[in-house]
């Protein structure tokens, strides 16, 4: 369980990583007599590979094996219920939808995809509901305060999606699903290996007619989408991975990668009622490896996220980013431990009609430049290991910011470790922030966090079970200042929680449980203080079960949420629910598999937002082609 210090030992590790990509959240299906496996890769935690076992963070696995057996109707719902993960959406498939990761802000986690950011400069947040699952090998959730490594955004935690791979010599593979609200849904896809090179393609398309994504009466009381529209709200999604890789030598390897996703989304709303988005990453990556205590690994990429919206059909306005970053790291094999340092280059651009203007000087501005420098020591004593980190982030637009974490974990019997963590964390504030019209304060200081963390770990041949208490204060928080009419650093936050997760095998059944308990309090001194961070249950939980009888396996979703409000002044509560999926699969042959799921299958009606609807009992019937390796 202590983490690996030798060199040689991480080329292995990433090579696995690079070439196989083969997480285990929890067991496959088809291995249910087998123990549960906590050596999968994870590299998010500490931008060096390590098993998750390893990890002295708390981190959350789900790989493709995960995603099938699952059937999640969407990346939304597959996020659902994962330790710490509150969702909230705006009426729907394709809707906008918010993610609060231990009870911090919505724009408080960093999303990565491939190891590249993602998300919009001018918002702060990530399109999660643009990426389809048929794009995603994997994915890894490392919750806690991560600035030390990779900077700004990383207050409640990091979410990292990796694209598919390959798994074998020639691999095609396709999928095609109906199901309600006129859902069809399709994908195909090329990987495979030839001899020191590696390339994927996938390509997919889905479309719905969706829900009613406000309810009526909306326009009335002021709220969520300020209009009554009764009608369907659909979307539709197409997206294509490209990719591939090349090892040139036992020193050098390099990969790239294309990822796009675009989506056209119909809702409700009287300034705009549709929009045509999209999700771009491109980037490339060269290891070097001149010995076993040293590697090289240069980042290059960009990314985007473009917007524009309509009313009726007649366009309204235009919101493009554009993030390039670049990176440098070394890790470095010293005195039997590991040392990486590293150095990180980003600029993000903004390209809208909405005229980005620096309201103290009247200047347009539409970029900016931060240059992160940082470091990192992993070190195993006996049964002991520590992690600690510093970076230094320098901003073009509100100067620098200093950031740093020590993580201890204790293996104090064969079975069970100990950790404890301290870390600070910040978030840049966004252009909406700075220089959005008659909003934006240029004089706006990045918000800040002190997180400190309790762990508790068990491994055995059943399974495994964690649990983690923390304390994370957030201060300098972003809101409207109704004294200046303009943003402001007016508000303060003190979030108290804990995290249970079990996994093993039961009587043959795989059963994965979660839950969370949160306690997010708004600390300014202001009427609002005392009262509950809106849009976040204090009580989550999710129960899977899964069983396979030969070619046949059924499972089940099981998902409750306390409690909730939409607004600070706790005036509007969003009462909890619980909610019920069921699934079935059966394997044709070695190639085919028919799977059908059963979504909301007690026709719940609930809300994560103030007047907005969400799907009730809806199915989706699915056939997969896959060759067996």
């Amino acid at each position: 369980m202590a983490i690996e210090v030798s060199l040689m030992r991480r080329a292995a590790l990433a090579t696995a990583l690079s070439f196989a990509l083969t997480p285990a959240f929890t067991a496959n299906a088809a291995d249910l007599d087998s123990t549960t496996n906590l050596d999968s890769v994870v590299v998010t935690a500490t931008r060096t590979a390590q098993t998750q076992d390893q990890t002295l963070s708390a981190v959350t696995v789900i790989d493709r094996a995960d995603i099938e057996r699952l059937q999640p109707a969407s990346l939304v719902d597959l996020l659902r219920g994962t330790p710490g993960m509150a969702l909230s959406n705006t009426g729907g498939p394709g809707k906008q939808t918010s993610v609060f990761l231990r009870g911090t802000e919505s724009d408080h986690v960093l999303v990565l995809v491939d190891g590249i950011k993602i998300g919009a400069a001018t918002n702060g947040q990530a399109a999660l509901q643009d990426i389809p699952l048929e794009q995603i090998e994997r994915i890894e959730i490392v919750r806690g305060p991560f600035s030390s490594l990779y900077g700004s955004e990383a207050i409640g935690g990091v979410i990292q999606i990796f694209t598919r791979r390959p798994e074998g010599a020639f691999v095609p593979s396709f999928m095609l699903g109906v199901g309600s609200y006129s859902h069809l849904s399709g994908s195909a896809g090329l990987a495979g290996k030839s001899g020191d090179g590696w390339y994927s393609l996938e390509a997919s398309h889905d479309q719905t007619h969706g829900i009613n994504a406000c309810r009526v009466g909306a326009a009335e009381v002021g709220a969520a989408c300020y209009a009554d529209q009764p009608d369907k709200d659909g979307y539709r999604n197409t997206a294509v991975t490209l990719q591939g890789g090349y090892r040139f030598s036992d020193e050098w390897d390099g990969d790239a990668r294309l990822f796009r996703a675009e989506g056209h989304n119909w809702f409700d709303g009287n300034y705009s009622d549709s929009d045509e988005s999209a999700t771009q990453v491109v980037g490339g990556r060269v290891h070097y490896r001149p010995s076993k205590d040293l590697t090289f690994t240069l980042s290059l990429g960009t990314s985007g996220d473009f917007s524009k919206d309509y009313l009726h059909g007649v366009y309204v306005d235009r919101f493009d980013t554009h993030r390039d970053v670049g990176s440098l790291q070394a890790d470095i094999g010293l005195w039997g431990g590991l040392f990486s340092t590293g150095f990180d280059w980003q600029r993000d651009q903004v390209d809208s009609t909405a005229g980005y203007i620096n309201a103290f000087t009247g200047v347009p501005v539409d970029s900016r430049i931060n240059r992160g420098l940082f470091g990192q020591w992993q070190q195993t004593f006996g049964s002991q290991s520590v992690q600690a980190s510093v970076r230094h982030d320098d901003n073009s637009q509100f100067g620098g910011k200093t950031t740093g974490s020590v993580l201890w974990g204790w293996d104090f019997t064969r079975t069970l470790r100990l950790t404890a963590s301290y870390g600070t964390a910040f978030k840049a504030p966004t252009f909406n922030d700075l220089y959005y019209p008659y909003y934006g304060n240029p004089d706006l200081k990045p918000e800040q966090s002190q997180n400190i963390e309790l762990g508790l770990r068990g491994t055995y041949g059943w399974g495994y079970w964690t649990f983690n208490a923390f304390r994370n204060k957030v201060t300098d928080l972003i809101t409207y200042d109704a004294t200046t009419q303009a943003a402001a650093n007016v508000e303060d936050a003190r979030i108290r929680g804990a995290e249970a997760v079990v996994s093993g095998h039961v009587s043959g059944w795989q059963v994965t449980g979660a839950a969370t308990w949160l306690d997010p309090r708004d600390e300014s001194n202001d009427s609002y203080q005392g009262n509950q961070l809106p849009r976040r249950p204090r009580q989550m939980a999710r129960v899977d079960l899964d069983r396979s009888f030969g070619d046949f396996s059924v499972g089940g979703s099981w998902y409750v949420a306390g409690r909730a409000y939409d607004d600070l002044a706790n005036q509007h509560p969003l009462g909890g629910y619980a909610l019920t999926d069921l699934r079935a699969a059966y394997a044709i042959s070695r190639d085919f598999k028919l799977q059908f799921a059963l979504n909301n299958a007690f026709d719940k009606s609930y809300q994560t937002a103030w007047f907005y609807n969400q799907p009730g009992r809806n199915y989706m019937l699915t056939l997969r082609y896959q060759p067996a390796q």
